[in-house]
């Protein structure tokens, strides 16, 4: 999340009435894919939302606390922090999000070169 808050421009993607503690849900902004991760305590969290291994979307995959498993081929992620469990030598995008007034809203910056700068893995341990 390197961006510059004051920078991104803010898209309402959902409202906490909406979208309850536990789940997980895609949403699209623009052209991105968006993992929307509601924790169980309260905190929101997204995070790109296609895998980074064979890009399927994260949010057909099963989640067990805050561990999300990949539905094609068990690549795991903690959800807390997008940090890879299976493999560790990935992480996921992390987006800014706040909510204001009951709304979920996701901060969309882009890179240098006008995509978003999504990490790369090294699959050497898949």
């Amino acid at each position: 999340m390197p961006e510059n808050v004051a920078t991104l421009e803010w898209i309402a993607v959902a409202t906490l009435d909406d979208f309850w503690e536990g789940e997980v849900t895609d949403v699209q902004v623009g052209d991105e894919l968006i993992l929307l991760v509601h924790l169980n305590g309260g905190d929101i969290r997204a995070y790109q939302g296609h895998c980074p291994h064979q890009k399927t979307a994260l949010a057909d995959g099963e989640l067990e606390g805050n561990v999300l498993t990949c539905a094609a081929h068990s690549w795991q992620f903690n959800l807390s922090t997008g940090e890879g469990v299976n493999p560790r030598s990935c992480q996921l995008y992390r987006y800014h999000v706040k909510v204001q007034d009951g709304t979920i809203f996701v901060g969309i910056g882009k890179g240098e070169d006008g995509e978003n700068p999504w990490r790369v893995c090294n699959p050497q341990n898949s």
